[in-house]
């Protein structure tokens, strides 16, 4: 994370604050809902999960068998702890409020999500949910129908005022190769991609990276982020190490989500559509084919900026 944080303009973003005589991240606290694996009880979390719901295992307690949802919420908003704050996340003010929808195996079924999108959507107000985070990748379902309900409940929780991001997925890099369910208009998609860094690495997340489809009507993804080998929260922090190296667009989302909460912070009645418009238009242009890398590579030193 340390890595990314300098990648994506976070630490520059912090520099100026020191240099005008402040230390700390001000402005509201941003609520983040995230929809995985789970959430362990790591150190760099501790006071941070708000809320916690199974609908896998239907257990009362959070829990995380996977460890996908972990790494997730540490890139999100990790206090870095365990590392003197060197492997802390986007925004480490924000909260977190975690469904359980994928499994131990990281498999999950259509029915679990659609029931999390329900729980966020009852429950935003009780928590101030501003932004879902879905770092799973929906590739082409069998059944269609369950495919259009999934994405029309998807929808409705961007018509509710919350801010989705969705990762593009890993079945690249064909053409037309996204994440069908997340390829919507009303969400963000992020694909992976990591600049000047990785290139000697023949499994870099770039080569992989869902991309949209050249002459569809709406062009995704969004933006890219950095997601190659990305150090984040543990789940077996005890016995294994605090951190632990994933890779795939299902890292590069929650670099995103993580921008986009330290935005509300600073920016809190912005609509989910201001923040959008925002969050592209500053991206950085690498350069690549728009079904590549959409508007670019998020730039959180320029998204931090008036407007």
């Amino acid at each position: 994370m340390e890595r990314v944080r300098v990648q994506v303009g976070v630490e520059d973003v912090l520099r100026e604050m020191r240099g005008e005589g402040r230390n700390k991240e001000v402005g509201d606290v941003v609520t983040v809902a995230v929809l995985d694996s789970g959430v362990s009880r790591h150190p760099d979390l501790r006071g941070k999960v708000v809320g916690f719901r199974d609908f896998v295992g239907r257990r009362n307690l959070m829990y995380d068998d996977n460890g996908h949802g972990t790494h997730v919420c540490g890139i999100i908003c990790g206090s870095g702890a365990m590392s003197g704050g060197r492997m802390k996340g986007m925004a480490p003010r924000s909260r977190l409020v975690v469904g359980k929808v994928l499994d131990k195996k990281g498999d999950g079924q259509a029915q679990h999500m659609m029931e999390g999108l329900d729980w966020v959507l009852e429950s935003r107000e009780r928590f101030g949910i501003k932004v879902l985070n879905i770092s799973v990748g929906i590739g082409e379902m069998n059944d269609k129908w369950k495919e259009k309900l999934l994405r029309e409940k998807i929808e409705e929780v961007w018509d509710a005022g919350i801010v989705v991001v969705c990762a593009a997925g890993n079945k690249g890099p064909g053409d037309g190769s996204i994440s069908s369910v997340c390829a919507s208009e009303k969400v963000i998609t992020v694909g992976c991609h990591d600049g000047r860094f990785c290139q000697d690495n023949p499994k870099r997340c770039e080569t992989y990276s869902g991309r949209g489809k050249l002459l569809d009507r709406v062009r995704k993804p969004d933006l890219v982020a950095p997601g190659t080998d990305i150090m984040s929260c543990s789940v077996d922090y005890y016995r294994k190490g605090a951190y632990t190296t994933k890779s795939g667009t299902s890292m590069a989302t929650p670099v995103v989500t993580g921008a986009i909460a330290l935005l509300l912070q600073r920016f809190p009645e912005m609509s989910n559509e201001e923040v959008k418009r925002k969050l592209t238009y500053t991206a950085d242009d690498l350069g690549l084919p728009w079904n590549q890398q959409g508007w670019g590579m998020v730039n959180v030193k320029k998204l931090l900026e008036n407007y």
